[in-house]
């Protein structure tokens, strides 16, 4: 791990830290130590810093976790922002990154409209994974004096993010306690998308899972296709309003902005434990 700079948001206590992991960039922010809580969020370019954002907005998580933590009194979680491998020269980086590898290299087919050129034996989605639980993780709350094991550790993405959020919980659930998938992007793959991601995943009880999207833009085309995995989470034995929770934001859209406008609230689920 090798520091390439340190950053303070405005309004918000203690710095963000940029390092590189092998050419992976990472930003992570832990202001009050100990804490209970590691929150690991997918696209780390929108999630503390404007000047790396998606239309120069991010999800302003340090400031929610601040909010929600307050509100319930407890330390705010430690969160560690993972940068996609998107360039100009590998432009289909951060869909290799987040694609759920094995269902995608197996049984799901992925509609050729969506996935572009991208060749789904050029798919990175485990090595990301393992990359994100067996050295970016350990090595930064080792570096914060945090006892990784003991954490409270969740994963959150939106559209792709959010398949990527599903199927680590399916892989790892002895290191994921909880994935809050925001968007979705079910219509990759469907329903059988949709089996591959929630079949996998532990029994309920000690896990949770939260899912939502709203009405505008991409997420328009979601309703169908969240609907049956709400129905699917049901028949797996989860329990709505307990460790799962379902959502339609009316007049919320696929973007960075829409996101942190309710981020709040799939923080607080994951922050109230079970």
């Amino acid at each position: 791990m090798n520091e390439i700079k340190r950053f303070q948001i405005r309004g918000v206590p203690g710095l963000v830290q940029r390092v590189n992991f092998n050419g992976r960039i990472v930003d992570y922010w832990s202001p009050y130590q100990p804490t209970g809580h590691l929150l690991i969020a997918h696209d780390g370019q929108n999630v503390f810093d404007r000047r790396t954002a998606t239309h120069l907005k991010t999800w302003e998580m340090a400031q929610s976790a601040l909010r929600v933590s307050e509100k319930l009194g407890i330390a705010p979680p430690a969160i560690i922002g993972v940068f996609h491998s998107s360039t100009p020269e590998n432009p289909w980086g951060r869909a290799k990154d987040l694609s759920p590898q094995d269902p995608f290299q197996t049984t799901v087919q992925v509609l050729a409209k969506i996935s572009g050129d991208m060749k789904k034996e050029d798919l990175a989605g485990n090595a990301y994974l393992s990359q994100i639980t067996d050295e970016i993780a350990p090595t930064i709350t080792q570096s914060l004096g945090l006892d990784l094991p003991s954490l409270d550790t969740a994963i959150i993405g939106s559209s792709m993010g959010g398949l990527a959020s599903l199927y680590a919980l399916g892989k790892r659930p002895d290191f994921f306690t909880t994935a809050l998938a925001l968007s979705t992007h079910w219509p990759i793959g469907g329903n059988p998308l949709v089996d591959a991601l929630l079949d996998p995943l532990p029994k309920p009880g000690r896990h949770k899972v939260w899912m939502s999207h709203g009405d505008k833009g991409l997420d328009a085309d979601y309703a169908p296709f969240q609907k049956y995995a709400d129905e699917k989470m049901s028949q797996l034995g989860w329990r709505l309003g307990r460790e799962f929770h379902t959502h339609v934001y009316k007049k919320s859209g696929h973007n960075e902005r829409s996101w942190a406008k309710y981020l709040d609230q799939p923080m607080t689920f994951w922050l109230s434990g079970l």
